[in-house]
């Protein structure tokens, strides 16, 4: 495994990934209402990808791993567990998040004009330094997910990070919108809502400088067989939480399927011919 190697690539789709916040941004600046129909279908097809990829790819590598440490049996056991381990981190991290703070609550660029929505908004402005503390803590998990996928697979790391730089988009929606409300500026709204992209591959970086120390050649295998299977985890978890029910609330839930199923079928077709 070229961990060194592939150390930039990573970071850089890493910080593609967080940053295409600032697509959202600037879809709520630029246009007058929301796409839902697009919107829905780019959320499922991400979702679809990211289910397929989790299940069909990093969790029997990560499975393998442990079994190439442990005998077979615990292998599966160690993974399922590390899996799950994943699922209950992301949830209780969303958990953890007030619903008014998060920044995957569902908004729409229509909600620029709306002025009866800006009493609220102007709430979320006071509890500034709280907002950005819950959007890097949520946003640490996916950070992870596309770096460490990255480094171990680069043709993965890609599809991993067009995945998240998908769902990142209406975040951006949701994260400009308050922001505008609370400074009535919108290039403040943009930029701030652009750079809180940044918590992904900060979180990346922090989260790669902690499993450093603990990885070696004795234990490598293992070490990245709990991190693979967790990061699969993390990634239905997401898909199932909160990509697919915000595409049914962008859109109709068919199209939603049948970005999912195409997603699927893309990611499918990409793992056999790479």
């Amino acid at each position: 495994m070229e961990w060194n190697s592939n150390f930039m690539m990573a970071f850089g789709l890493t910080l593609f990934a967080g940053l295409s916040t600032g697509i959202g941004s600037l879809i709520a600046f630029v246009s007058k209402q929301t796409n839902t129909k697009l919107l829905s279908v780019a959320l499922g097809f991400s979702a679809g990808v990211m289910i397929y990829v989790s299940f069909v790819e990093i969790l029997p590598e990560g499975m393998h791993s442990l079994q190439a440490h442990y005998t077979d049996k615990q292998g599966e056991v160690y993974s399922v567990l590390a899996f799950f381990g994943g699922i209950l981190i992301i949830g209780l991290i969303d958990k953890l998040i007030p619903s008014f703070e998060n920044p995957h609550e569902i908004k729409k660029v229509e909600e620029m004009d709306d002025a009866s929505k800006a009493k609220d908004f102007r709430k979320l402005y006071r509890m500034g330094i709280m907002t950005a503390l819950a959007v890097g803590i949520h946003n640490f998990p996916e950070g992870m997910a596309t770096f460490i996928s990255a480094l171990n697979d680069p043709s993965l790391g890609v599809a991993i990070a067009v995945a998240i730089a998908i769902h990142n988009i209406p975040e951006g929606i949701a994260v400009s919108v308050p922001i505008y409300y609370a400074t009535k500026s919108r290039s403040k709204a943009f930029w701030l809502s652009f750079l809180s992209g940044l918590a992904e591959p900060i979180g990346a970086l922090i989260g790669y400088l902690l499993i450093v120390p603990f990885v070696n050649a004795e234990n490598l295998e293992v070490v990245m067989g709990i991190i693979l299977s967790a990061i699969a985890g993390v990634m239905v978890f997401i898909s199932l939480d909160e990509l697919l029910p915000t595409a049914e609330e962008y859109g109709e839930h068919h199209l939603s399927i049948y970005g999912l199923i195409g997603g699927m079928a893309v990611m499918a077709v990409s793992l056999i011919l790479f």
